[in-house]
């Protein structure tokens, strides 16, 4: 018999930052979950105290890996864990044969400068000030071995087109890289209907981990060129040894594992063990949502999203005045981002009505 899924208000419940605050910066980093930093308390105690077993700690790593697989629908055999998303796209970048780099000149930069430090990359311009599927697509070509895209952009909250995509990668043989760091999570992602030759997440977003657990997945058809940036003493087989010995790479992803910061993974085991206990799919339409509430009442103030492409859990809105914005949203207690010329919400689980209509007030 399984436990019923956790509703938005119990699951709420497990976050006491938001009894004071209105938390909309989830696309910045969300505010620490109770069996998340229980965990870490728990960890740094048993460090102070000295009565930590190191190899308990070490051991979160891969029951991280497991619980991620599980989440994403994935063989565990095909999870790289590492410790950043730009380790995971320099570790894709150092397995690629020859060719051109296509990106989003606006992308993150943890997804734009680990490929040009090993490839020509051809950057795509932002068009009315988001990046166009149909500009990417016309970027492929045969030259192309690879076009790296994020699923949900941090500055537009701008939601891809990923099967598109793909369908055009494969049009020309190019691969297919997804960055799902501002959206899993929150977002179901369908690894086996867009099967991407890779995608990587890093953790400390919508996953609730501390920031330093990354997971990069690589298509089994892929697997034998994958190749680690950084071998080390967890990129042989287990049982892992120390000293001396051959450098017998692991079969499997595993192989391009970064060495563990232990209280990073301790945490995620923690998060990922939390977000197990939801159902994806009422996850993902309690955020879209709660996201089109706030475009729907931005609207009727004369603000609008700087994208006009599918709806996302993050709400990108223009406005000429972001940091008198920024200043009335600390007054009223919500945190969101202002980005120049605009202002940043993002939308998880344990958001509710009540904080749409607080950043309504607030943009009143």
């Amino acid at each position: 018999m399984t436990s019923r899924p956790l509703d938005p208000a119990r699951f709420r419940e497990l976050f006491p930052a938001l009894r004071s605050t209105v938390w909309l910066d989830t696309p910045g980093a969300p505010p620490g979950a109770r069996p998340v930093t229980d965990a870490l308390h728990e960890a740094v105690s048993a460090w102070s105290s000295g009565e930590f077993d190191w190899l308990a700690w070490d051991s979160a790593t891969d029951e991280a890996r497991v619980l991620f697989a599980r989440l994403t629908g994935v063989d565990p055999a095909t999870v790289s864990t590492l410790g950043s998303l730009a380790e995971a796209a320099a570790t894709v970048a150092a397995s690629l044969p020859p060719g051109r780099i296509v990106v989003p000149a606006q992308e993150f930069r943890s997804n734009l400068f680990p490929w040009s430090a090993r490839h020509e990359v051809v950057t795509v311009p932002a068009r009315g000030g988001t990046t166009r599927v149909e500009d990417l697509i016309e970027a492929l070509d045969e030259r192309v071995s690879l076009l790296a895209v994020s699923e949900v952009t941090s500055r537009e909250g701008q939601r891809l087109d990923l099967a598109a995509l793909r369908a055009a990668t494969d049009r020309v043989g190019a691969r297919l890289f997804v960055n799902l760091t501002q959206s899993l999570g929150a977002l179901r992602f369908d690894a086996a209907g867009i099967r991407p030759d890779y995608f990587a997440v890093h953790g400390y977003k919508w996953l609730l981990c501390p920031r330093g657990a990354a997971w990069l997945v690589t298509r089994p058809d892929r697997l034998d060129e994958l190749t680690p940036i950084a071998p080390n003493w967890k990129s042989t087989s287990p049982p892992h040894g120390y000293f001396g010995g051959p450098a017998d790479l692991a079969a499997d992803a595993g192989r391009c594992d970064t060495s563990p910061a232990w209280f990073s993974w301790v945490g995620a085991r923690a998060a990922l063990r939390l977000l197990g206990a939801l159902d994806a799919e009422q996850v993902e339409r309690h955020c879209l949502g709660l996201a089109g509430q706030l475009t729907e009442q931005a609207r009727a103030l004369g603000l609008r999203r700087v994208t006009d492409g599918p709806a996302s859990h993050i709400v990108a809105l223009h406005t000429g005045q972001a940091d008198r914005v920024a200043v009335r949203l600390r007054e009223c207690g919500v945190r969101a981002t202002a980005l120049g010329d605009r202002v940043r919400f993002g939308f998880h689980y344990f958001n509710d009505e009540h904080d749409v209509q607080a950043a309504v007030r607030a943009l009143t």
